[in-house]
């Protein structure tokens, strides 16, 4: 087994990845918690370099606009009127994914869009949304520190997660 090694990086640490997971499966040496806190901080490592590597490349095409904060945006369909303050609510259609293009979350999959109080999300969307104007969609890249940042949430964002969200404004409460 050879793990790509411009992934891991040190080659000391591919070694013991290496190792590790050929124990797990020959099922000759569990790891021990700390190896185990060790992997899952390398892991995260891995995710934060990726997305901020997908991020830089992303910032250089033309129809990409980069905030003071770093968040990016792309304007889909744009609209004209009165855009949100985060102290407002909102409804919005969204979709979300990682950087891979893995789908944690859909209100188009539900079939209805979701209402929220535009101050209660994350960062990326208080920031974003107020940008919209109602019918506008965009398409926001989120650094992991405008997102779920150095703890992801539930078991579909990791740590250090680029996030990507096509967002339909709806309507401003």
């Amino acid at each position: 087994m050879d793990i790509d090694k411009s992934l891991l990086g040190d080659d000391l640490v591919a070694q013991k990845f290496e190792e590790g997971f050929v124990d797990f499966w020959k099922n000759e040496k569990m790891p021990s918690q700390e190896e185990i806190q060790e992997y899952s901080e390398f892991m995260a490592e891995i995710g934060a370099k990726e997305g901020i590597q997908f991020l830089a490349e992303n910032a250089k095409r033309p129809e990409v606009q980069v905030t003071e904060s770093g968040l990016q945006y792309e304007i889909l369909e744009d609209a004209e009127g009165p855009k949100p303050t985060a102290e407002q609510t909102v409804v919005a259609h969204y979709e979300g994914t990682l950087i891979d293009g893995t789908k944690f979350d859909s209100s188009y999959d539900r079939g209805e869009p979701t209402e929220f109080p535009l101050n209660r999300v994350i960062k990326g969307w208080t920031e974003g949304l107020q940008l919209m104007s109602i019918g506008a969609k965009y398409k926001f890249y989120i650094p992991f520190d405008l997102g779920y940042g150095a703890q992801g949430t539930g078991a579909n964002i990791p740590p250090y997660a680029a996030l990507i969200f096509i967002v339909e404004l709806k309507e401003i409460k």
